[in-house]
């Protein structure tokens, strides 16, 4: 019986099919490709489901903070995004629309001055704040990010409300941007229908997304090398333009400035500005949410987040100074358009149109389209992990947590994608309404969102000096620190009591309707009261505690446990280079 051959299935030794396994013995079973792409979408069979504890009545009543950490810091997300995705992505993250075409209306609104103070002021904060992500990100790429960071440092009651708020804001924004994507086409006097076109872009996105994170990461590659070639070549465009190298020549220089002026509107003009630049870098925090399914954060996130500051200065105050020189804020075209994506109303567009440069706006426009694209690209992305992540924490339907074979949270993916399908309200009458009261939803979740990064990395770095930790035991350190991070937070509460003023008294005001002046606040500050109810609502529900010093957990979510070596044996090694390197590593 010792040497006796144990046949496996229905296959003998002697029966000349394939040699059959012996007892232990294995056999790999190749699985042709369409079993291999069934098999893909099975439940992940590492993942595992968090516990929570119950109240004395059974229900759960009581908040598992090691639980949640720990779901975060194993989620088995794909860890396939490179540097090169990484730097793309914060390279591009930001430039979208809001640069495009919302700067346009930002112009109109206070002029070419008020333009530069604001997205100057906003890119300082907004420098401070990625920094303070990149600082957590490294040490902690954990699922969720940032509203795992509130939940982790601040409140689990925060967190919840911070997470959802994000969530609901890229839920919001794929129809806004199919649909925006779908006007761009009418620029060209398109006699195809507009929601077909919404057909072809939400197809596109969702089969993107269906890649996963790799499909995202090659896609936003692709996508942020063509706006950053799109922004160079504005730039020298415009420098030439002004020189008055242009087909209708004609030196320009600074005339703008002096009629019609520099300002205009004010203060106020100035208020209402901060909040157009807040809502153009929206989407710059992605770069620590794709943390989690980075393959070496460690190396990767450091060098991306150093880029925010060039990208701040070239892509944004350079190219805004330069259509600041070449449009005066009294051109009609800045307030006429159809929607935040409309081509007509581009500030880049209007300055190709002078110039009487044929077929470039064309391109242009073209550039604007591949933005909105990206800006719905990233929103499945955005939603689908903060969805899955709030649903591993039990701050979300657990079926969201569902995270197949190639790590991708598929459920959560399905979701996002089919609330894209309300974007064929494109073809209704009542559109515009529908889609102001979405847009309001979605207005303030970047300025909560960044403040509570800024604060959540106040309270870590308390801990860490706390517990006995240095800063020289950090992979990566914010170069503004925490008081970075405080004036990023101050910031963040300026913009929105600025939001409030605007919101409450807009420019121009004293003629509008009680109706109008209603309709105007909510639309500018929904988001806020959502945003409340839900954190006291859930604070009262579970009674989650404030996250003390002593609670912190400083450790679940490292992903090197020998960190301490790993960085003594580089900072040797960084020793050694030259200065102009030194110097290089610094800034980039």
């Amino acid at each position: 019986m010792d040497n006796e051959k144990i046949a496996v299935g229905n296959q003998s030794p002697d029966s000349g099919s394939p040699p059959a396994a012996y007892r232990g013995e294995t056999t790999v079973h190749q699985e042709n490709w369409r079993q291999r792409f069934i098999s893909s979408f099975k439940r992940d069979p590492n993942q595992s489901a968090t516990g929570i504890e119950y109240g004395p009545d059974g229900k759960e009543r009581v908040w598992d903070a090691e639980a949640a950490i720990q779901a975060t810091a194993n989620s088995p997300l794909s860890r396939r995004l490179k540097g090169r995705h990484l730097q793309m992505i914060a390279i591009g993250g930001s430039i979208g629309t809001g640069l495009f075409v919302g700067s346009g209306k930002a112009l109109a609104a206070g002029g070419p001055a008020s333009l530069l103070i604001a997205f100057g002021l906003i890119g300082v904060m907004l420098y401070c704040t990625v920094h303070a992500l990149g600082e957590l990100a490294v040490i902690f790429p954990v699922a969720g990010s940032f509203s795992a960071y509130s939940t982790r440092f601040l409140d689990p009651a925060w967190g919840f409300a911070m997470g959802w708020n994000y969530a609901l804001q890229w839920l919001v924004v794929l129809p806004l941007e199919i649909v925006a994507a779908s006007i761009t086409v009418d620029y060209w006097n398109s006699k195809i229908s507009n929601a077909a076109w919404v057909a072809i872009f939400l197809v596109v996105i969702i089969a993107i997304n269906f890649f996963g994170v790799k499909g995202y990461g090659e896609a936003e590659f692709v996508f942020a090398i063509i706006k950053v070639v799109a922004i160079i070549g504005f730039i020298i465009l415009g420098i030439v333009l002004n020189c008055g190298g242009g087909p209708r020549g004609g030196y320009i220089g600074g005339r703008y400035w002096h009629d019609p002026g520099a300002f205009h509107n004010g203060f106020k003009g100035l208020c209402s500005v901060f909040v157009t630049a807040a809502f153009a870098f929206a989407g710059t925090e992605l770069v620590g949410l794709a943390a989690a399914e980075t393959a070496n954060p460690r190396k990767s996130l450091p060098t991306a987040v150093k880029q925010v500051f060039w990208r701040i200065t070239l892509f944004y105050i350079v190219s805004l100074t330069l259509v600041g020189l070449l449009v005066p804020y009294t051109d009609e075209r800045l307030v006429n358009g159809q929607s935040s994506s409309d081509a007509k109303a581009s500030p880049f567009v209007i300055v190709i149109k002078n110039a009487g440069i044929a077929g470039l706006d064309s391109v242009m426009n073209v550039v604007i389209m591949i933005a909105v694209l990206s800006v719905g690209n990233s929103s499945i992305y955005g939603s689908s992990r903060t969805l899955a992540a709030l649903a591993e924490q039990h701050q979300a339907p657990r079926f969201f947590a569902f995270i197949d074979r190639k790590g991708r949270p598929m459920i959560s993916i399905l979701f996002a994608s089919a609330l894209g399908f309300i974007a064929f309200i494109a073809a209704s009458s009542k559109q515009q309404v529908a889609f102001s009261w979405m847009l309001a939803l979605s207005g303030l979740s970047s300025i909560f969102t960044w403040g509570s990064i800024c604060l959540a990395h106040i309270r870590f770095r308390k801990g860490w000096k706390a517990k006995g930790h240095t800063l020289d035991e950090l992979a990566f350190r914010s170069q503004p620190g925490v008081i970075g991070s405080w004036c990023g937070f101050i910031f963040n509460c300026l913009v929105l009591i600025a939001q409030f003023w605007t919101g409450f008294a807009p420019v121009g005001y004293a003629s509008m309707s009680a109706s109008e002046l209603t309709q105007n606040f909510f639309e500018a500050y929904l988001a806020a009261p959502i945003v409340i109810v839900m954190y006291l609502g859930y604070k009262i529900w579970y009674r989650t505690p404030f996250i003390t010093i002593d609670k912190m957990d400083l450790h679940t979510g490292m992903r090197e446990l020998n960190l301490a070596a790993l960085l003594a044996e580089e900072r040797a090694e960084q020793a050694n280079w030259p200065v102009w390197k030194k110097w290089y590593k610094v800034v980039c």
